[in-house]
């Protein structure tokens, strides 16, 4: 018998320390896990069997299994699905294959430390590993489908740091998860406790679930006395909720479909059940959720509803069914018109999917407007969790941009930190001949109203939006809303007031400009008269076209060439210091303290940016110098 002992990955290893040796309240969700992944791999093996009868015609009574022995202590529960290999059962159950895993431990470990609930298991493909809350020790006997009965593979683990694995014989396919349960958890055995657990979290499971049940029955030998007889008996409703009338499904029916699809503990933010007729036909059970999955911005996040045919699951996730800036939908859809043998080819080339996709999209967009408009409260509930990917249909849903700019919601200067304004809220209080919507990408609310690029913004009342997110500058460059352009503050020449100012400041300020200009040539594409600054003596801007500091900063971490980009110096003519450079400019010329200052402005703009100085060194130095000569005069005098 081949046998093979090895080491957990690494991070099984944290995670199995974390659920055997933190409190977790919620460990009979290790049953709902496993019937999930029972479920699942029973749909598996109904998809393959569309293609491959020869296989599976033996055995198409699909069903789930859960088998008490209260001597030994197990609790098994076993499917006639897909089965695994035994590379297959190496990989699936000693690595956790997913760039969120660190993220997961993260909150494992924070919510252990706050003795908190984490409610996390499920949202990782960690549902397996739960089963150690309870468990002492695990055997998973698994046979992959069209292998023969000693193709079996045993695996076997007690969640110590390593496992083993050899060779076994299975006599019908599928895979059997033999729970060893500690001697505190033996409530896991009873028929009560099990029936509630499948009621609570599983009912609504397509296939059927089994569970031997004890009866007393008269004895046919001795019509006066009872025995004891163990039956088999459904325990799940096997209801497709879909398919049934909404009126008939109460709000627990829907919290509780959802939980099981999305394994998410907290209630929908809302539902959204419909039929549609005529010549596509479908239905549609989709949730908008109320928490964001945290691995919800990692590359290998699955998106789209299950896609259903004719109540066989075909797909896990249909992506071709939603569009990427809606991916927190949840749920399902079941089409009577798709072939039953569908491939994701032919998904993406299929018009019937397209229609079904235009219809959730609009379904989808018409609720958020409704919650918005009628449950502010809850709608920006919602938008701290998903508008940061609502959003993202600005830039990749041309066709909806109002419709989904309708929907987004922004800080403002004008507004307290958390308090939301919307486009058209922020459109009916413009200024009389307001031409643009002004916005400013910041870090925070903080850092925007504390920015010298809001002055004269500020001074002449006009309300500016706050953008953090740093893909906003790409998301709404060149935006347009009710006819109104969008115009960044950080970029392009804006003038508050007025050009005959300006022109009579080239007249007095125009030599000293020219020289600075000269001086700062390697470092600034320009320097110019600010018309947006009443305080500050000078910022950086960037030209129309050029990407913000933010998303530069970004796009380097991620491994994108950025290259460099000069910016424009402005500077605010009205501060006294300009007055004072152009008396000593008029004075001494072109001297070396009059070029320290134009070199100590730049860095200075530099930092008030946020950047850090070219060469924190000779800033020093300058700083030092103009120090020691200033007191040097101010001791002579």
């Amino acid at each position: 018998m081949n046998e093979q002992s090895q080491e957990f990955k690494a991070e099984v290893k944290e995670l199995l320390n974390l659920m055997i040796h933190s409190l977790y309240s919620h460990k009979e969700v290790f049953l709902r896990e496993l019937l999930s992944n029972a479920s699942d791999a029973i749909d598996k093996a109904r998809y393959a069997a569309l293609t491959d009868s020869t296989v599976y015609e033996k055995d198409t009574d699909w069903k789930i299994k859960i088998t008490v022995d209260r001597e030994n202590n197990t609790l098994t529960v076993s499917d006639n699905g897909i089965g695994m290999s035994r590379s297959e059962i190496i990989e699936s159950l000693g690595t956790i294959a997913h760039s969120g895993t660190r993220e997961f431990l993260r909150q494992m470990q924070d919510a252990a430390a706050a003795s908190k609930e984490a409610d996390l298991i499920g949202q990782f493909g960690v549902g397996f590993y739960s089963s150690f809350m309870v468990a002492e020790k695990i055997r998973v006997l698994s046979r992959k489908a069209g292998l023969p009965p000693e193709s079996a593979v045993l695996w076997e683990s007690t969640g110590e740091g390593n496992f083993l694995v050899k060779d076994a014989i299975k006599e019908g396919r599928g895979t059997d998860v033999i729970v060893y349960l500690k001697e505190e958890e033996r409530k896991y055995l009873q028929e009560w406790e099990i029936k509630g657990i499948v009621k609570k979290y599983s009912d609504f499971i397509e296939h059927p679930i089994f569970l031997d049940i004890e009866r007393e029955k008269p004895s046919e030998l001795d019509k006066t006395k009872t025995i004891k007889v163990r039956e088999e008996e459904k325990i799940n409703s096997q209801k497709a909720l879909w398919l049934r009338d909404k009126a008939e499904i109460t709000k627990e029916e829907y919290d509780e479909f959802y939980r099981h699809i999305s394994h998410d503990f907290s209630a929908p933010h809302r539902v959204i059940h419909y039929k549609a007729e005529g010549a596509q036909e479908f239905t549609a059970l989709l949730f908008i959720p109320s928490v964001a999955p945290l691995n919800i911005f990692y590359r290998d996040y699955k998106i789209g509803p299950m896609l259903y045919v004719r109540r066989v699951q075909i797909m896990k996730n249909c992506e071709d069914l939603i569009p990427e800036y809606l991916r927190f939908i949840k749920g399902v859809v079941d089409s009577s018109d798709l072939p039953l043998n569908v491939s994701r080819e032919i998904l993406q080339n299929n018009r019937q999917v397209e229609v079904i996709k235009k219809s959730i999209t609009k379904k989808v967009l018409e609720t958020l407007a409704d919650m918005k408009n009628n449950e502010r409260e809850e709608y920006e509930k919602f938008y701290r969790q998903f508008g940061r990917i609502l959003k993202e249909g600005i830039h990749f849903d041309f066709s909806r941009q109002e419709q989904i700019g309708d929907l987004l919601l922004f800080e403002s200067i004008n507004r307290d930190a958390g308090s939301y304004c919307t486009l058209q809220d922020y459109i009916d209080s413009l200024k009389e001949g307001q031409e643009f919507i002004y916005y400013i990408t910041a870090a925070s609310h903080q850092e925007a109203v504390n920015s010298p690029y809001i002055e004269a913004f500020k001074k002449n009342g006009y309300d500016v939006l706050i953008l953090t997110d740093e893909i906003d500058d790409i998301l709404f460059s060149g935006f347009q809303f009710k006819e109104k352009q969008f115009k960044a503050v950080l970029k392009g020449d804006i003038d508050l007031q007025g050009e005959d100012k300006k022109e009579e400041l080239k007249g007095k300020y125009g030599r000293l400009l020219d020289f600075m200009k000269e001086q700062l040539k390697e470092e600034v594409k320009d320097v110019r008269f600010s018309g947006r600054l009443t305080d500050s003596p000078c910022c950086l801007v960037y030209d129309e076209g050029d990407i913000d500091q933010r998303l530069e900063k970004l796009m380097k971490a991620m491994g994108r060439h950025v290259g460099q980009t000069k910016r424009i110096l402005e500077i605010n003519p009205s501060h006294p210091i300009y007055e004072a450079m152009n008396s000593l400019f008029e004075k001494e010329g072109q001297s070396d303290e009059l070029k320290s200052y134009i070199k100590l402005l730049f860095e200075q703009a530099l930092m008030l940016d946020g950047s850090k100085p070219n060469n924190p060194v000779e800033l020093m130095k300058t700083i030092s110098g103009l120090m020691i000569n200033n007191l040097a005069v101010r001791l002579k005098a």
